[in-house]
């Protein structure tokens, strides 16, 4: 036999579109024609795979190789196709007998020695190979997060001898079992923080509804460290959120089991690109913020990241989803992240006090790197101002994240009851129905509508927040004491 078929799977975006690999011998001079639209690292399976079919003692043909990776419009990347390619070449020159192929998937890049390297992606090609009915074959380091689709047969191996051994039927492989034990999800807690219990409290509203924060205050009072616990104030991941958020990871080539239903908490340094950020390359990948789906991203001195890089966030903050176009083709990825931002108050940090050498010119540029667009779509903003001499030296005695945690829980119980979903996500006609305050709440709103020159988002927004602020305190109504607590977390967005 001098032609065999194998199946595998490619990346486009969150998909994993089928991959037929047809490997063809011919009489002629030795060569090695890889065609099917494969990019640089495709093409030098080439190599790959001559060195780990010979490492294994098993014989590479010397005769005229074609390998198609159908179909031909569909850009190929990576080194998942050195498997299928090189069983193809055992086959089609009968060194191996394959019984029963149409039932089987592969995907592994192959070491010089015939081991099997892991692959990005797993996860997506699994959950596309069990819906069609097929059983994938992978690197043994990539079969945790494969198994994750429960419905799906996973066989783990470590070499192309073991593949080989499977599908002659002299060595079986087993099937493999996502591990049974529990995985503990451990965050910093809240009771570390010293003082500051107005930010507290701004971090359990932002956690109850999904709000998006921005912290304004000099260096050293404790922006970072209030967002690096506040994952540990968000409720416990669901089944699909978990699944999303780890088949994003795949993606990316940083999922790991043992984080697995562990919010993500990224924290990129300014001067990351807005490829970066939002996700980009000619084989477009997940940026920061995807990475960040049903987690939190944390971006520190704020306003010394780029204006372009930062106006890039505008759509997803408010879609949550972000599209990436190009020439060839266009990916969507989800990106429904939480944003919690940190910036000093000045270029020196040290606003109002003595240390401050910056002229009222040089504030404002600062400032100005922020739009009013984009702060328009922040839901709170909240002055974290230096701790006393007393709070810095006494003990840190406050309430710690899992007494904060249930009071979030209760209140996203509540919003999931009655409207399916988080205050933040509500659309216009859903905010009219579910956050329409009592009369003295609406006579203040309606003041500070017009003293504060609220745009009709920055309205919408305050609705949300005191939303928010009354399922923390049970209420069903919306009344005045909510509805002066979000515009509290309103009032220096400067909304004009």
């Amino acid at each position: 036999m001098s032609f065999a078929v194998l199946r595998s799977r490619a990346l486009a975006g969150m998909d994993a579109p089928e991959v037929t690999v047809e490997v063809h011998l011919a009489n002629g001079l030795p060569t090695f024609t890889l065609v099917g639209l494969p990019d640089t690292e495709v093409k030098e399976a080439r190599d790959r795979v001559r060195a780990a079919i010979q490492t294994s003692r098993l014989e590479f043909p010397a005769r005229r190789i074609t390998v198609n990776l159908a179909p031909a419009d569909l850009p190929k990347e990576s080194g998942r196709f050195d498997l299928p390619i090189a069983l193809g070449l055992l086959i089609a020159s009968g060194q191996l007998d394959a019984q029963g192929l149409d039932g089987y998937e592969f995907a592994g890049e192959l070491s010089l020695t015939g081991d099997l390297r892991p692959i990005r992606g797993a996860l997506a090609m699994t959950w596309r190979a069990s819906s069609e009915g097929r059983t994938l074959i992978l690197p043994a380091a990539s079969a945790d997060e494969a198994a994750l689709v429960r419905a799906a047969t996973v066989l783990p191996a470590g070499s192309l001898l073991e593949v080989v051994a499977h599908l002659a039927g002299h060595t079986p492989m087993a099937r493999h079992a996502m591990p049974t034990a529990e995985v503990r999800v451990c965050y910093p807690d809240l009771a570390d923080v010293k003082g500051q219990a107005q930010a507290k409290r701004a971090l359990e509203v932002a956690a109850a509804g999904a709000h998006s924060l921005l912290m304004v205050g000099p260096p050293g009072t404790g922006k970072s460290m209030l967002a690096q616990r506040f994952p540990g104030l968000l409720p416990p991941m669901s089944d699909d959120e978990a699944m999303e958020a780890a088949a994003l990871q795949s993606i990316a080539g940083t999922f790991r089991a043992e984080r697995f239903r562990q919010r993500a908490y990224r924290a990129p340094h300014h001067t990351s690109s807005t490829a970066a950020l939002v996700g980009g390359g000619s084989d477009p990948r997940p940026g920061e913020i995807s990475l960040s789906h049903h987690g939190v991203l944390f971006l520190d001195e704020l306003a010394e990241f780029e204006r372009r890089t930062l106006e890039a966030l505008r759509e997803p903050l408010e879609t949550g989803h972000v599209s990436i176009a190009r020439a060839s083709r266009r990916v969507d990825f989800p990106a429904r992240f939480q944003l919690v931002a940190a910036m000093n108050p000045c270029p020196c940090g040290y606003l109002g006090s003595a240390k401050c050498r910056c002229t009222p010119d040089q504030v404002s540029r600062y400032r100005s790197k922020l739009s009013g667009p984009l702060l328009d779509r922040i839901d709170m903003t909240l002055d974290v101002p230096t701790l006393s001499a007393a709070e810095l030296q006494g003990a840190a005695d406050g309430e710690a994240s899992a007494s904060i945690q249930a009071r979030v829980i209760a209140a996203r119980s509540r919003q999931l009851a009655r409207q399916g979903k988080s205050n933040a996500m509500l659309a216009t006609r859903e905010i009219d129905r579910w956050c329409a305050p009592d009369e003295a709440a609406a006579k203040l709103l309606s003041a500070a509508l017009v003293r504060l020159k609220l745009s009709a988002r920055a309205y919408h927004r305050v609705l949300k927040l005191a939303r928010t602020v009354a399922d923390l305190a049970g209420s069903e109504r919306i009344a005045s004491a909510h509805i002066a607590e979000a515009i509290h977390y309103r009032r220096n967005l400067g909304d004009d």
